[in-house]
């Protein structure tokens, strides 16, 4: 495929993998992202209490239209975890209460409904998923025998972390709805790698970060909320947008984004971003990279003694792709290949598993995974960090 890595700010001599844990910017967007914050250094009153604003509006009227939903039912957050936690903390959970989920998600979201279900008295049911998985179907089947009749809310990944799979959001969003329980989605991995038409997919609320794949500066995300529900999400800070002495057309916004000072550079480059993967063609880059993902699955899982977590498609492997590894040190195993290979790759920690997970991206070619599969034989051969 067409290589793009000297659009890129990464370092020449480093094996970028890990796309999937922070994203990476490119150099138009990162351009704009320092204009933004020169303009703020130059004029901070002016920046922060008036343009900065218009700026704001312009740019979620851009990720609106990306995403397809209304531009006042989004605002901007640092991350999918700060969204997450705006919501627990808001919903009214009551003792006795469920929380719906996988056994499959993020640590910190998991941490954070653990937090707050357990403050309530209520429970977080996560639904235990069977790997590999063998179609939707089973996936929705075995999802829903986590159902009782006192789920208030399902929350799931859209693409899960560190097994890298996606999950059959849309079928479950449309069964919860048919039977009255709210939706949540974590969408960290989705916008960017795959199209996210959000009034389609119809969950409640959606949270997405902008700084992986859509290739934003870092601490760029969002959280949409059906308008019906918006009311019901109170700030994680209390500030001028309570109460505001010149409200917005929408609580919601004067809400979570009137918060006290910040630099709000990062949530401006979205527009910019946008157009940087329309004038390079995204959907074709991304097709290009779960193809690369795809053809290269049987060789990783081989060389790791295992199986794919999930029949290698596009209906649950994209752009990233995890394979369980045997090893007893994931951290000291992580380092070892950062520093003997100046390879950048995730090995993370999954209950009682370990998986290894290579990410693709425009700037990176077959000849990356091929050295990563020379460092993976010689780490078996002279090491014992792999089993």
């Amino acid at each position: 495929m067409h290589n793009l890595k000297s659009w890129f700010l990464l370092r020449e001599d480093i094996t970028y993998l890990n796309f999937g844990s922070f994203g990476a910017c490119p150099k138009p967007v990162f351009k704009k992202y320092q204009q933004f914050q020169l303009e703020l250094e130059q004029e901070p009153v002016l920046f922060i209490a008036s343009n900065g604003l218009k700026y704001l509006a312009h740019s979620r009227e851009a990720l609106s239209n990306y995403l397809n939903c209304f531009k006042d039912d989004i605002v901007y957050v640092t991350n999918p975890s700060y969204a997450v936690n705006a919501v627990a903390k808001s919903f009214n959970l009551k003792e006795g209460d469920e929380i719906l989920t996988t056994d499959l998600e993020y640590g910190a979201c998991d941490k954070t409904w653990s937090y707050y279900c357990k403050k309530a008295g209520a429970t977080y049911v996560r639904q235990h998923i069977s790997l590999p998985l063998q179609s939707k179907e089973q996936f929705v089947e075995e999802f829903f025998k986590g159902l009782s009749s006192k789920t208030k809310l399902i929350f799931l990944s859209h693409i899960t972390s560190s097994t890298a799979l996606r999950q059959p959001v849309k079928e479950i969003c449309t069964i919860a709805k048919q039977k009255g329980i709210l939706t949540f989605v974590d969408g960290a991995h989705a916008p960017g790698q795959i199209p996210v038409d959000l009034l389609a997919l119809n969950a409640d609320m959606y949270t997405g970060a902008c700084h992986k794949w859509m290739m934003t500066p870092k601490g760029s995300s969002f959280l949409y909320v059906r308008k019906e529900l918006q009311h019901l999400i109170d700030p994680l800070v209390i500030s001028w947008g309570y109460h505001a002495l010149f409200p917005s057309a929408s609580q919601f916004l004067d809400y979570h984004q009137s918060n006290g000072t910040r630099d709000y550079s990062a949530f401006l480059t979205i527009p910019a971003a946008i157009d940087f993967m329309k004038e390079h063609e995204w959907e074709k880059v991304a097709g290009n990279c779960r193809k690369l993902v795809q053809e290269n699955a049987d060789a990783f899982c081989k060389l790791l003694e295992t199986v794919p977590l999930a029949p290698v498609n596009d209906n649950f492997i994209l752009q990233l792709l995890s394979a369980e590894i045997k090893t007893n040190e994931p951290e000291k195993l992580h380092d070892y290949f950062f520093e003997k290979y100046k390879i950048q790759i995730p090995v993370m920690r999954h209950g009682n598993k370990v998986y290894l997970r290579y990410s693709i991206n425009a700037f990176n070619s077959q000849q990356d995974l091929d050295k990563l599969f020379a460092a993976i034989c010689d780490i078996k051969n002279t090491t014992g960090f792999i089993e």
